[in-house]
């Protein structure tokens, strides 16, 4: 069964992390979880409030990393998804992160990210001349990487996916999910024996 990696940590956004690990492993793929250590991180809920200019934060999930960065190797995964909210921030400072993301995008793997994971892959130098969605107040930062914002639900460039936040999970998924079953798809399981 093929193998997809989620990137993330504390303070990542809950349904941006749970979500495409249900729906990956709903699919058939193992999914894996790594952050900078492997730990029991804190997930957190962003909402809208009415009068407020921004989002607000709550705490959210408890949720389990697997492994630790450093741990990874890319060699052993099909693909990659980095979720956002502010776990990007402080992840794209380390270097096994770096190291990571750069693999994925020099061997052509599939990659998914939404919201604020386009910080993270500016850091690692990998966006220029590429098109991506990402949290619309992130524009500036995503041209200042050398990348096109587009403000869509699901931008498709290459094997890479991405959009701007948790209300485009179904178009996101659906385009990454299009894209891994060609290049990485699960076997079938054997028909299980029709009951007399």
């Amino acid at each position: 069964m093929p193998k997809v990696l989620i990137m993330t940590g504390d303070a990542a956004e809950a349904l941006e992390v749970i979500y495409p690990h249900q729906r990956l492993r709903e699919e058939g793929y193992e999914v894996v979880v790594a952050s900078l250590s492997k730990k029991l991180m804190l997930l957190v809920v962003h909402e809208f409030v009415p009068g407020i200019d921004t989002f607000v934060e709550k705490p959210g999930y408890h949720w389990p990393s697997d492994i630790a960065f450093k741990d990874v190797d890319p060699s052993d995964f099909a693909a990659v998804v980095i979720p956002g909210g502010r776990a990007p921030e402080y992840i794209r400072n380390d270097p096994d992160f770096i190291r990571i993301v750069r693999r994925f995008f020099k061997e052509e793997k599939p990659v998914a990210h939404l919201c604020h994971a386009s910080i993270a892959l500016a850091k690692a130098g990998v966006l220029k001349g590429r098109r991506i969605a990402a949290y619309p107040e992130l524009q500036s930062d995503v041209e200042a990487a050398g990348a096109e914002f587009v403000n869509s639900e699901a931008v498709v460039d290459g094997v890479m996916v991405s959009a701007r936040a948790y209300p485009d999970h179904p178009a996101w998924m659906r385009e990454f999910m299009r894209i891994l079953r060609k290049t990485a798809p699960v076997k079938a399981e054997p028909a299980a024996p029709a009951l007399a």
